[in-house]
């Protein structure tokens, strides 16, 4: 069943059209809907209470196609007042949908989930065109954020107490979980539909209600996300998107009516959330940034291998925090993973994001591909050697990067120590599997490794001494399901409760211990 506030966007449509609300409406064809763009260059606003609200503030940014260079939308940049306004519409809605009973919860989250996978296509599409990424990959990212769905509503069981009677005479304690109240999630470019879904889901399944404040270089997937909250049948106010850049996300940090914040992105804003967040009493968890080390003995198996390390560095132009930064070759496996690596990035094919035959897009902005660029050139003039470099569409003024194979870097290179954030392989040389570890557990990122072996025992050699949260064993991308906790260590998480699994339901909740006795 329709709510009131999907069927008022219906009805909207043409007007939406003329005044380029965002690409959150839908139309119905013979009963079909679709999520569509209804303007060629959209003037985004925020999604408050149930309703697009034009922001206070007049400042904006462009928003771009980086297949192409072409700006697709301008982004407002939220000020304090936009950001109260918002805290106030959620913080209504929370005193209300805290009440409502968790299964009826956990059934609009289903309904979310359907509404959300009758869209994936448009999903897609939106996260391709202003993101850069392929669209398999952008469907693998829709499919992943309807797994969290998925797992968020588990929450009748998940958010369960519990209880011991008699813990002394006719005396009984419970424990029970409650919502927090406001929550505040800000997300990255790399992931716009995603990683919201990281944490939306299991806020709101909790009885929390959820501020969204997405990357400001890709907004328009994440403004597609009302819509569908909306069709699914949610209040008003329980879901609201806020846009804005680092003046908006410093007012979410110290707004009194927030109560816990959640954040992916890089390392040095993840501390400085963490720690503005904190001293101002909120609940915060913070996942930062990478530097991940693939450990390739002499026994690998060499065709899967390259495609797995090739997959995880260059995949979406090296733009996640689970990219395979650094091969580390055990030696005397070198020469013949670097010869083979080194094929496999001269015949990658990077081209614009929408084309079938592309199998790696653009980055996201000029800065990033100038940057990446630096990086190189800092590596090769440390005396690395140039194994490889790929190729990059003529002509184009798209943001793109050609994948390059850097051989015999050294572990305390800067590039080898710091992320790099773009399609570059490192290679370092090693002469055992001790070594390999010494060196990556050296590193101050503890996000993610993997090792590719048939050995049973290096495997698990591997497993219990490397200082990482996430691994991998023949797995380039060792991603967890979102039944399990996104588990960064050390440098790459700030706080005590990661995001997805049970660590989800954790973090979006408060316990009350009740110690009762009857006469």
């Amino acid at each position: 069943m329709q709510s009131e506030g999907a069927t008022n966007s219906l009805r909207r449509r043409e007007s939406l059209a003329v005044k380029g609300h965002p690409p959150a409406t839908f139309k119905t064809p013979l009963g079909t809907e679709r999520l569509e763009i209804m303007s060629d260059v959209i003037e985004l606003e925020n999604y408050i209470g149930g309703k697009w609200v034009r922001p206070r503030s007049t400042g904006r940014l462009d928003v771009f196609d980086p297949s192409d260079g072409s700006v697709i939308a301008h982004v407002p940049r939220s000020n304090a007042e936009d950001i109260d306004l918002v805290v106030r519409a959620a913080r209504k809605a929370y005193l209300a949908w805290r009440d409502v009973p968790i299964s009826d919860r956990a059934r609009l989250m289903l309904a979310f989930r359907h509404v959300m996978d009758e869209h994936t296509e448009e999903l897609a599409r939106s996260i391709t065109r202003e993101q850069g990424k392929t669209m398999e990959e952008s469907r693998g990212s829709v499919f992943r954020a309807l797994e969290a769905i998925d797992a968020a509503a588990s929450a009748p069981t998940t958010m369960q107490g519990y209880f011991s009677e008699n813990v002394a005479k006719g005396v009984d304690t419970t424990l029970i979980r409650q919502p927090v109240g406001v929550v505040a999630g800000i997300t990255p470019f790399n992931f716009p539909v995603m990683i919201p879904m990281w944490m939306t889901p299991f806020a709101i399944v909790c009885g929390n209600s959820f501020i969204l404040k997405p990357s400001e270089r890709d907004p328009l997937s994440p403004s597609l996300l009302p819509a569908l909250f909306e069709k699914a049948g949610f209040p008003p106010g329980v879901f609201n998107v806020v846009h804005g850049d680092f003046d908006a996300v410093n007012a979410i940090l110290t707004h009194p009516g927030i109560d816990a914040v959640s954040f992916v992105g890089s390392a040095p804003t993840a501390k400085h959330i963490y720690t503005t967040s904190s001293a101002h009493g909120k609940r915060v968890q913070a996942l930062a940034g990478a530097k991940n080390f693939m450990i390739v003995m002499p026994d690998a198996e060499l065709k899967h291998t390259v495609s797995a390390i090739i997959a995880s560095a260059c995949g979406m132009a090296g733009e996640r925090c689970l990219a395979g930064s650094i091969a580390l070759a055990v030696e005397p496996g070198g020469d013949r993973l670097v010869e083979a690596l080194a094929e496999g990035v001269r015949t990658l094919v990077t081209g614009p994001a929408n084309d079938p035959k592309t199998e790696m897009g653009p980055v996201i902005r000029p800065e990033n591909r100038d940057r990446i660029l630096k990086w190189v050139e800092d590596g090769l003039a440390s005396g690395a050697k140039l194994a490889a470099r790929g190729n990059v569409p003529a002509n184009s003024k798209g943001f793109f990067v050609a994948p390059v194979l850097l051989d015999h870097v050294k572990p305390e290179w800067p590039i080898a120590q710091e992320e790099i954030f773009g399609p570059v392989i490192l290679v370092i040389r090693v002469k055992s599997l001790d070594e390999g570890l010494e060196i990556a557990n050296r590193s101050r990122f503890g996000n993610a490794s993997s090792i590719f072996t048939q050995s049973g025992k290096a495997a698990r050699e591997f497993t219990h001494r490397i200082e990482a949260g996430m691994l991998g064993i023949n797995i380039g991308v060792p991603a967890p399901v979102a039944p399990f906790p996104f588990a960064g260590w050390k440098g790459s998480f700030f706080g005590d409760l990661h995001a997805t699994g049970r660590d989800g339901i954790e973090f979006y909740t408060r316990k009350k211990v009740v110690t009762s006795r009857w006469f």
